[in-house]
């Protein structure tokens, strides 16, 4: 049966993310591997609106993993396959229903990635994943899958009609037993915005990491966080970083090592 819901807190969703939400209108992606615990995020932020926000909210997943019942917000959810063929499908059913809030279980295609942007444009706050890895690695999948000769038109539009990209891996604890998600997160600021209009996405991490005060960060200085909580351990941290070298040497100063991760490292060089 479906799972228990979960609050930001327990799975330790960025506070920001509670604001974003609130918009009536954009697209908020949740991205990353098969098993990162997207599914996990998407339902605590839907659960969130419905206790919170009198909206109406149309999910469509495949499979349908969390139940959510009508709390301040009317929810219908759909389940490709079964209530529908496809996802490209069910959201073009959903906006007959006049909803406020979409959830597209995957964006797996042109077609579904072309509809999920048109709905967020019109009026819509639309939550949709992705398996991409980082917020500039998503904005260029999205842009990637459309033809060249349409890609500088979807650059204009992602960059009015995406609010926000949330990027996750799932770690092995090492403080007790379980699991702990780790983040980056990106908002769209008009910094941002431009970046992606422009076709910039080349210094998008340089921008979340000077744009903490907006609740951004990268995702290897939250592993560093929680290596430094000693939750997770150097060589889970350095399997999953973009820069091993960089937080190889952040351990070594701390008098660590990364064990058969350093000797990679050092394999490589």
């Amino acid at each position: 049966m479906p799972n228990k819901l979960l609050t930001f807190d327990q799975i330790g969703l960025p506070d920001v993310c509670k604001d974003l939400i609130r918009r009536p209108r954009g697209l908020f992606l949740v991205t990353g591997p098969t098993g990162s615990g997207k599914t996990t995020s998407l339902a605590t932020m839907i659960d969130h609106v419905n206790m919170n926000l009198e909206r109406h909210i149309v999910t469509m997943e495949d499979p349908i993993e969390y139940y959510h019942y009508h709390k301040k917000s009317i929810v219908n959810q759909r389940e490709v396959g079964t209530d529908v063929p496809t996802f490209a499908e069910a959201l073009r059913r959903a906006l007959r229903q006049d909803p406020d809030c979409i959830l597209v279980g995957e964006m797996r295609d042109l077609e579904t990635i072309e509809a999920a942007i048109q709905a967020a444009e019109t009026g819509h706050l639309v939550f949709g994943t992705l398996h991409t890895t980082g917020a500039a690695g998503t904005i260029n999948r999205v842009i990637d899958a459309f033809p060249v000769d349409q890609q500088e038109q979807i650059r204009v539009q992602l960059s009015t009609s995406l609010i926000a990209v949330l990027s996750q891996v799932l770690l092995a604890r090492i403080d007790k037993p379980g699991r702990v998600a780790c983040y980056e997160f990106l908002v769209v600021t008009p910094a941002i915005a431009n970046l992606i209009r422009e076709a910039k996405t080349f210094r998008i991490d340089s921008a979340i990491q000077t744009g903490k005060k907006f609740g951004m960060q990268l995702l290897d200085d939250h592993l560093w966080t929680l290596f430094s909580r000693g939750m997770i351990s150097a060589e889970e941290m350095i399997d999953k970083c973009r820069d091993p070298a960089g937080l190889t040497a952040k351990v070594h100063k701390l008098g660590g090592s990364v064990g058969r991760a350093e000797l990679d490292e050092e394999t490589e060089d």
